[in-house]
């Protein structure tokens, strides 16, 4: 195969910090200062790339251990370009100007200098367990996220409720409350009772990817007579 069979195929050059390679690769631009980025997430890099795996600190650990939510990222610095990417998923890249957002721990990729992050607890949730903590995120700067195919991009100016699993973000503006209801996920293996959706009200928006997430296998409990 020559190399013009190839040339669909090439490196994009840097634009800014965070420029996409392709819908499911990011590349990184490193110059003396430090990005986080989910744990596993690097695929390639040219240059002299260091790694560290970042403590979350004892507020943050608490919580994790308390909630089972969380996300786990490493320190990227030095110089050169970091390529990240996640299970082929779709990157998009979202920028931050003094502002606040909410996103999945599962759906993080990388974040700039000037990102602050913690988990809390999705408004209205109340004694609810699973699937009911995020990662906010509140700075300058960019935030790559990833999605489980093509999201969607839904206003909440009109009342909106999303799975927990499938909300990939939403804006700080944005209130937040729980429904539950007896869905048929009860009837399809996709839960074990009531099911529980994220409610979304105010002014701003909520990021939707196509996936609810892994089905869970229907089981039994031994056998019965």
């Amino acid at each position: 195969m020559s190399e013009t069979n190839l040339r669909e195929f090439g490196e994009v050059a840097a634009t800014e910090r965070f420029t996409l390679q392709n819908s499911a690769m990011l590349k990184v631009k490193l110059d003396g200062d430090e990005i986080q980025a989910l744990l596993g997430s690097m695929v390639a890099y040219q240059g002299e790339v260091r790694f560290e795996h970042k403590s979350e600190g004892l507020g943050r650990f608490f919580k994790k251990a308390m909630t089972g939510e969380g996300v786990q990222l490493m320190a990227c610095s030095g110089s050169g370009d970091l390529f990240l990417a996640q299970d082929k998923r779709k990157i998009m890249v979202i920028e931050l100007d003094s502002e606040r957002m909410t996103v999945n721990g599962d759906n993080i990729l990388a974040f700039e200098p000037g990102i602050e992050w913690d988990i809390r607890k999705v408004e209205g949730a109340g004694r609810l367990a699973g699937g009911l903590f995020n990662v906010v995120l509140e700075g300058t700067g960019k935030v790559a996220v990833t999605s489980a195919g093509e999201p969607v991009l839904l206003d909440t100016n009109t009342p909106t409720f999303a799975d927990p699993d499938s909300a990939i973000a939403w804006s700080g503006e944005v209130r937040t409350s729980v429904k539950s209801d007896v869905s048929f996920k009860t009837f399809l293996g996709k839960g074990s009772g009531e099911s529980f959706q994220i409610a979304f009200d105010g002014l701003g928006w909520v990021l939707i990817q196509p996936s609810e997430g892994a089905v869970i296998p229907p089981h039994s409990h031994g056998n019965q007579s």
